[in-house]
């Protein structure tokens, strides 16, 4: 009896989870057609990469992206269908206890929640790549200007100052590299233009001066021009950090590892990304329990209300981490707690529901 509910459970919280995605996805892709359809001619892309290289690698993004706020409908629709037909009153006069039912639930949020993590970390990094790079060709235009005043240490003994750097030509003015031996000055190195060379993966600095100091001496040189390879690239002088996306787990890792050495000013941005890459796992779970907490008990509204009840919730949650993590990027909290907050206290709600629900 008891393997047989786990089944039908686990059978209507899946089926209702893709079929709710399935249908989603399908109306947002015809709503984003129609609205890139005059990108899509003016810039002529072709039919086979708008379909395989953009919206197949849409997908799994999207799917993602809103899998915690599906799960919670899905649980909500079909709970309250069962509540509706008495179903529920008749598991629990069975004998089997609310906390019982509970467990095909969790399971099979569980499942949701480790596709989640597996998509998150390993599948969509380099779907993104493939998409953010359709649409740096085929829909957006070019940023022009990186920033001003770039400061960043490239290692321990190491820093770097750019007045200006421009992502569309490649191109930085007034560039100094300072490199320190034993906290003291060892070696400056100036020039009014440097440039990066794509194809030999250099730097092609002019009118250079280099200054080097061997304790009470100095050794001055100037050049007109030198090609010299760098410890940096021209992603390290960019503020954006949506390149991220396009990490896996261990990327993001070692990528965070460089830029605390460097003292990068996106640090922030890249700690919230890899907490929230473990939280949402997790925030499926906890939504599920609220969910089934909520439409287990019949009400005389029927499913709207629950559903109803449900997407209120559901955005009530979404808004609070989008507060907390704008406390994150502005320096107020550590990233850590501004993307748990919101489970610890959706989680402590779900507690208080399930004591409440029907027993």
């Amino acid at each position: 009896m008891i393997k047989k509910l786990d089944l039908y459970i686990i059978r209507k919280f899946l089926g209702t989870f893709v079929f709710a995605i399935l249908l989603i996805i399908t109306i947002v892709i015809v709503f984003d057609i129609s609205e890139k359809i005059d990108d899509f001619l003016e810039r002529n892309a072709p039919i086979y990469d708008i379909i395989f290289v953009y919206y197949l690698n849409f997908v799994p993004y999207f799917v993602n992206l809103f899998s915690p706020l599906f799960t919670f409908i899905s649980v909500i629709f079909f709970t309250s269908k069962m509540a509706a037909n008495t179903e529920i009153i008749a598991i629990l006069g069975s004998g089997i206890s609310f906390n019982r039912i509970l467990r095909p639930y969790i399971f099979s949020s569980i499942i949701i929640g480790i596709f989640s993590f597996y998509l998150t970390n390993f599948v969509i990094p380099p779907t993104n790549l493939v998409r953010l790079n359709f649409e740096a060709r085929y829909l957006k235009n070019p940023k022009k200007v990186s920033d001003y005043n770039i400061h960043r240490q490239l290692n321990p003994n190491t820093n770097i100052y750019l007045e200006t750097y421009y992502t569309d030509s490649d191109i930085g003015y007034e560039f100094t590299q300072e490199m320190f031996s034993e906290n003291k000055l060892a070696y400056k190195l100036t020039a009014s233009t440097i440039t990066w060379d794509s194809i030999k993966k250099s730097w092609k600095l002019q009118d250079v001066r280099i200054r080097k100091i061997y304790g009470m001496q100095e050794e001055l040189k100037y050049y007109q021009e030198i090609d010299t390879v760098l410890q940096f690239k021209p992603i390290d002088l960019s503020k954006e950090v949506a390149n991220m996306d396009a990490m896996n787990m261990f990327e993001l890792n070692r990528y965070i590892d460089k830029e605390e050495i460097r003292g990068s000013d996106n640090l922030v941005f890249l700690l919230v990304e890899r907490h929230k890459r473990f939280a949402t796992p997790f925030c499926t779970i906890i939504l599920t329990l609220i969910g089934v907490s909520l439409a287990s008990r019949k009400t005389r509204g029927g499913i709207g209300v629950h559903i109803g009840l449900g997407i209120t919730l559901s955005f009530a949650y979404i808004l609070f981490i989008q507060v907390t993590t704008t406390f994150a990027t502005l320096g107020s909290t550590p990233p850590i707690v501004a993307v748990w907050i919101p489970n610890m206290v959706f989680a402590l709600l779900s507690v208080y529901l399930i004591k409440k629900a029907p027993k």
